[in-house]
């Protein structure tokens, strides 16, 4: 299968370069980018790049729904929010977002953009990718962006609340998203010139297929000597997927979780440096492909009045629709 990338609502096709250095996204071309939550990099530079359409191929036929197991079990995951309550009455963390990995066998010939395909009808999502490069396969339907840069200007849009109603959302909800918010600001801040970041939309209800999210913004302007590398080193992993104090909940993420997260909770998108513009977003309800398996991740955050049952049902909600459309056979409704 030839590469290629579905980003930004374009079809990036000829495959030029892949390199793992940052600093190449302020060179020159167009690009497409994963950065597994882990850390690992792929920057891949394509030759060709139209608005995307509907490319020929065979239609996604994926695992039937009883062949996906989960890194988690329910009673596992409900003893890692009992884990996280006894760290945050500790004083260690405000918040840490806890999440397991599904999986099921397909075959070596599995392509990618196919699902990518049946997701955009599927389950369409403003932040969509599909990334098919030697090494890298990986299709997003993510409603959440990480980092939009245009020039000096750059935005971030977190996502924390999830409820299957408009009118659903508990006060656990908001102050999920006000902790992550304070994160996010404080993670530009880092980059952006004193002053400059705002928030101009906080705790917005924005409907997504089969769910409702709590959405805030944040923006602020990069100062001159900030690029690429600088602006992901200070903001990465994303603070939504993460927890506060950041640092604190990634080492209790680390004990917690029985695998890496791989390209899930990283971040997928595009830059074209040209025009010195990209967008990547948060890489939730993503998929990929790895050891002759299909993965895919769910998660939420944990705070002081999280329930375990709670909890664990959100992960349901946020995988349900994602898998119903991945599946095939005996797909759950």
């Amino acid at each position: 299968m030839e590469p290629l990338a579905v980003v930004g609502g374009r079809l990036a096709t000829g495959l030029v370069d892949v390199t793992s250095d940052l600093a190449a996204l302020d060179s020159s071309g167009f690009w497409a980018v994963v950065v597994g939550f882990e850390g690992s990099v792929t920057c891949a530079r394509f030759a060709s790049v139209k608005p995307a359409r509907p490319w020929p191929g065979a239609a996604w036929v994926g695992p039937p729904r009883s062949a996906w197991t989960s890194s988690l079990s329910p009673s596992e995951y409900c003893d890692g929010v009992v884990a996280i309550h006894e760290a945050i009455a500790d004083g260690d963390v405000y918040q840490v977002n806890l999440c397991r990995v599904l999986s099921a066998p397909v075959p070596a010939s599995v392509d990618v953009a196919a699902l990518g395909a049946a997701l955009a009808e599927g389950n369409p999502a403003p932040y969509s990718a599909v990334v098919r490069v030697p090494g890298v396969q990986v299709v997003s339907a993510s409603p959440e962006r990480y980092l939009w840069r245009d020039g000096r200007a750059v935005e971030s849009r977190p996502i924390k609340g999830t409820a299957a109603t408009p009118d659903g959302f508990l006060l656990k909800d908001r102050a999920e998203n006000v902790m992550i918010v304070d994160l996010v600001r404080n993670d530009l801040g880092r980059v952006c010139e004193y002053g400059s970041v705002t928030v101009p939309g906080l705790c917005e209800v924005e409907p997504h297929p089969g769910l409702f999210h709590l959405v805030s913004t944040v923006r602020g302007e990069l100062r001159a000597d900030v690029g690429w590398p600088e602006l992901i080193d200070a903001t990465f992993p994303p603070g939504s997927v993460t927890g506060a104090p950041k640092l604190a909940a990634l080492d209790v993420i680390s004990k917690l979780e029985p695998v890496s997260r791989g390209p899930y909770c990283g971040a997928v998108g595009w830059v074209d440096a040209d025009a010195g513009r990209g967008d990547l977003n948060v890489a939730i309800r993503t998929f990929w492909v790895e050891a002759g398996r299909l993965h895919f991740g769910t998660g939420g955050a944990i705070t002081w009045d999280s329930t375990p049952d709670g909890e664990w049902e959100e992960t349901e909600l946020k995988a349900r629709r994602l898998l119903a459309v991945a599946s095939s056979g005996d797909v759950a409704s």
